[in-house]
């Protein structure tokens, strides 16, 4: 089977959840996560809870557990903690979750990022896997950055992920 008849067969109306890790972030400031909540119900998705945690590897762990628990989400976004400081930990706390670590994502964001912001694009770190049976993506806190991965490469594949992810 091709990736179109995959495509094709894919559910269109996911259950989506959206967690901004931040340690200077609320709701009420936090326009990337209000940007990714507001897109995915355009794209047709379910949000069944949006939240902003720590950052803390126990707190970002926690959230996507309870995630999964509590709503069998079909896919999380994970926003924010993907830099270089001491502080951004939300990779060192995502990837050891992973059963399938979805290994081009990080490459290709990476070259979407170059395309917009040249050299600085090697200072963001993005990854996406499986968690359990839920598509997990992790991408940098900036706005732009959360179009460019919702827009080019989540929202387009997210159906396509789930399915195999929940095989």
């Amino acid at each position: 089977m091709g990736t179109q008849e995959h495509r094709s067969q894919s559910k269109k109306q996911l259950k989506v959840a959206v967690v901004s890790v931040s340690s200077t972030r609320t709701m009420d400031t936090d326009e990337s996560g209000a940007w990714i909540e507001k897109q995915a119900k355009k794209e047709g998705h379910e949000v069944v809870d949006r939240l902003v945690v720590m950052d803390s590897e126990g707190e970002v762990r926690k959230a996507i557990r309870d995630i999964i628990r509590d709503h069998n989400a079909d896919g999380i976004i994970v926003t924010g903690g993907t830099g270089i400081t001491a502080g951004d930990l939300t990779l060192e706390a995502v990837r050891p979750m992973f059963r399938k670590e979805l290994t081009a994502f990080g490459p290709i964001f990476a070259q979407l990022s170059f395309d917009e912001i040249d050299s600085a694009a090697i200072l963001s770190r993005a990854t996406a896997g499986i968690v359990s049976d839920t598509a997990v993506f992790v991408i940098p806190g900036s706005l732009a950055a959360c179009k460019l991965a919702c827009k080019n490469l989540i929202f387009p594949e997210l159906g396509h992920v789930s399915k195999h992810a929940r095989g």
